[in-house]
């Protein structure tokens, strides 16, 4: 075959598993993302350690669910708490650091020339790079939630579990819960991810893009605290994240949960799309 008719053959579009393969490891397999995994798993046994210790909880603070007065009487709400805590803050920055480097730490390694003349394709690639952020983002929200469970029924047992609601179910009914919570969850920070790609695509600076998330997603929490941006609020990334608490009720309200993951698939279709408009169109051969 002629070098003429090997560069006029199409480029597959199909994702390689290799490739794929290729994103995780550098994701899982640096140093300091293990570091930030371990900040993660840190505070729900810092959580279960101080209760344990100090013999009881005299509530957590914030708008979502107070689960800390429960822990002593069943060690799951030790994932709850955790959970509660690491979403407002520890959660979005794991999330932006991946999301900001997924271009932009290659742009600034200089490696993205190279990885394109493989040749990859720029829309692939992309998917790609998504498709690790959101399996990264399952993963970190899964390690805290099965920390919790693990140091919290090692500390204060099991048991029927009492929703917010005032039911009681099975331990393992409450566990199918707690996995469709961490679903959730993961569903609304991978939005932050989408975002996070997009911005990753402006800049060649890692760093910088991920100050710039955190700033974005801490400035919408406070936002959503703030009555005179009611008007704004239902439109906010973060405004629905707390109504993971719903499905600790029986029956589950579904009106809050529906219209977190309306607006998590919004955030994700306008900042993928704007990510792909972005890059595909950018100058990476300089």
């Amino acid at each position: 075959m002629s070098a003429v008719e090997t560069q006029q053959r199409p480029v597959r579009t199909r994702i390689s598993p290799r490739f794929l393969w290729s994103e995780l490891y550098l994701i899982f397999g640096r140093r300091r993302n293990w570091a930030g995994l371990g900040v993660l798993a840190a505070v729900p046994v810092l959580i279960a350690v101080s209760v344990r210790i100090s013999g009881g909880a005299s509530g957590g603070r914030g708008e979502g669910p107070d689960f800390f007065a429960s822990i002593t009487s069943n060690g799951l709400f030790v994932a709850l708490a955790a959970l509660g805590i690491e979403i407002a803050l520890f959660l979005p920055i794991a999330v932006a650091a991946i999301s900001a480097d997924a271009i932009a730490g290659e742009m600034n390694l200089g490696t993205m020339r190279y990885l394109l003349a493989i040749p990859v394709q720029r829309t692939r690639l992309l998917v790609v790079k998504y498709t690790a952020i959101v399996i990264f983002t399952f993963a970190a929200t899964l390690l805290v939630a099965v920390t919790g469970v693990v140091i919290g029924l090692a500390l204060f047992g099991g048991g029927p579990v009492t929703l917010l609601s005032g039911d009681q179910i099975p331990l393992g009914a409450a566990l199918v819960r707690l996995l469709l919570i961490c679903a959730y969850i993961a569903v609304g920070l991978s939005a932050l991810g989408a975002i996070g790609l997009f911005v990753s695509t402006l800049t060649e600076q890692p760093i910088g893009a991920t100050i710039a998330i955190v700033i974005l997603s801490v400035g919408s929490f406070i936002a959503d605290s703030i009555p005179q941006f009611s008007f704004l609020q239902p439109y906010l990334l973060t405004h629905y994240w707390l109504s993971y608490a719903d499905l600790l009720r029986s029956p589950v309200p579904l009106d809050s949960i529906g219209h977190g993951l309306i607006t998590a698939g919004a955030y994700t279709a306008i900042f993928v799309s704007a990510a792909w408009a972005r890059f595909g169109g950018r100058d990476v051969t300089s």
